[in-house]
């Protein structure tokens, strides 16, 4: 099948999230499905609860009933889900599950993606995009994390240092 899996967002009776992520692993498992399911996440954070003056770190949903399910929607995918008790549907208009965007799975963090950076702390760059674009500068930091490079750039004989997108450089050959 040349189609690829999509994230889409299942839609679960409140807590039951963790119960019905392992009833579609489990249903996956069970009847060989791994070409039509491919990951199912219950996206949580670590957070720290203060009770009783004691710092305890505990994990807590992102998304409160709702479950992120790769998959590629056919009759059978569709009707495994759908039918995994707790489950009140796929989110879209009435019965047709619309996956998420690009920038949906990026904003919500339910697919991490390496990011290959090219140049490394100390390397002369050479600025593509922004008000910058067309200075050389050398890089100080790189925030993975931000998707972010500090650089040093020469503005009017003076060396200032601007935060860019990792976008926004390219290493100097």
């Amino acid at each position: 099948m040349a189609e690829e899996a999509k994230w889409y967002v299942v839609h679960t009776y409140s807590g039951y999230e963790n119960k019905v992520a392992d009833s579609i692993v489990n249903a996956v498992e069970n009847r060989q499905l791994h070409h039509l399911i491919t990951d199912v996440q219950v996206p949580t954070e670590t957070v720290i609860e203060i009770k009783d003056n004691e710092e305890k770190e505990k994990e807590q949903k992102l998304f409160p009933s709702y479950v992120f399910v790769k998959m590629i929607i056919t009759d059978v995918s569709w009707y495994i889900v759908r039918n995994i008790r707790g489950v009140t549907g796929f989110v879209g208009p009435g019965s047709k599950p619309v996956p998420l965007t690009e920038a949906e799975i990026e904003r919500f963090g339910v697919e991490k993606k390496e990011i290959e950076i090219h140049f490394a702390v100390g390397d002369s760059v050479e600025v593509t995009g922004g008000y910058l674009e067309g200075f050389t500068g050398v890089v100080d930091a790189i925030d993975k994390d931000r998707k972010t490079a500090s650089v040093t750039v020469s503005m009017m004989g003076k060396d200032v240092s601007v935060e860019l997108g990792l976008e926004e450089v390219r290493p100097i050959e």
